[in-house]
């Protein structure tokens, strides 16, 4: 009989409502109400995430373009004839691929120098107890405000007047001292305060039994730092060499400023020789900035889960 009953239900009838869910089932609960307040944070997101990829896709478009159509005064966003070997003749236009090798360098060298100094001074401050520790962290937060074209005429001086460097004597007099060497692109800026004060705030957070029980195992202070706790800041290390290879690849004046040989310039000051006394030809410069930007992009998209983490968490700190 109870076949019969579920034959004149037939296949497509629809439980009772008051049937008891199954053993092992919980009940769906009815789903919240979206808040309006989430949805205008969401809103005013994607209009200021809108609002910063516009320049790049102008960037972009123009550097596919003809000097005929930039030049117009009803250009389109779009491109009429979309000129790709632009990019082809503004690697021709200067050496490129050198300036790209010097600019890897600097960004390289400074990235490796900033993680491992400022992650060691970070580590002192933060873990190791000492007269006067609070006085040297006081004073990078105070070279946190310090602008930064402050410094570039006392870093200049200390660069031209190198004691015993480029010709100069004992006293910084007679030569060049460091302009126009590699020793001028790469040690100054090298380690930035920003960075020990992250790296302090991450070491500062780490649990104390980590340390003791190394020292128990007779670990001394420097595999500590290098074995047991860097390893856990992760997020501070992504951080840390995205911002200081950034800042670095991106780097127009200093470099400008000391430097004279063509074999040290950089692909920023590179992409001035679009830029002449008879006008500037947009769509080479586009097109050079489009590969100069490039590098970063990809950098970003590789390290932006510690990226985003890091920032984070320095902030709740």
């Amino acid at each position: 009989m109870a076949t019969a009953e579920l034959r004149k239900q037939g296949p497509g009838r629809k439980s009772s409502p008051n049937r008891e869910p199954s053993p092992g089932r919980e009940p769906r609960p009815d789903r919240a109400p979206v808040a309006p307040g989430r949805v205008a944070l969401h809103v005013t997101l994607a209009v200021v995430s809108l609002l910063m990829v516009v320049p790049f896709v102008w960037m972009v478009l123009t550097s596919l373009k003809t000097p005929v159509e930039i030049a117009s005064t009803h250009t389109e966003l779009l491109p009429q004839h979309w000129r790709f070997s632009n990019y082809a003749e503004a690697l021709k236009a200067a050496p490129f691929a050198m300036y790209a090798r010097n600019s890897f360098v600097i960004a390289i060298s400074h990235t490796l120098i900033n993680v491992v100094v400022a992650s060691m001074a970070g580590y002192s401050l933060a873990r190791i107890r000492f007269r006067g520790s609070e006085v040297i962290f006081y004073l990078f937060v105070a070279a946190l405000m310090i602008p930064t074209y402050t410094k570039v005429l006392p870093e200049f001086l200390i660069v031209r007047f190198m004691p015993l460097a480029g010709g100069n004597n004992l006293f910084g007099q007679g030569g060049s001292g460091w302009l126009d060497t590699w020793w001028a692109l790469i040690v100054p800026g090298a380690v930035t305060p920003f960075a020990v004060f992250l790296f302090r705030q991450f070491y500062l957070d780490l649990p104390v039994e980590l340390e003791e029980a190394a020292r128990l195992d007779g670990l001394g202070e420097f595999r500590i730092y290098a074995r047991i706790m860097t390893p856990q800041v992760k997020p501070a290390l992504t951080t840390v060499a995205l911002l200081t290879f950034e800042a670095s690849w991106n780097n127009f004046l200093w470099p400008l400023l000391v430097t004279r040989s063509d074999n040290l310039r950089v692909i920023q000051v590179g992409l001035s020789v679009f830029k002449t006394e008879n006008g500037t030809q947009w769509q080479y410069l586009m097109a050079g900035t489009t590969l100069a930007t490039l590098p970063m992009v990809v950098l970003f998209l590789i390290g932006q889960r510690y990226f985003v983490q890091g920032f984070a968490t320095a902030g709740l700190k």
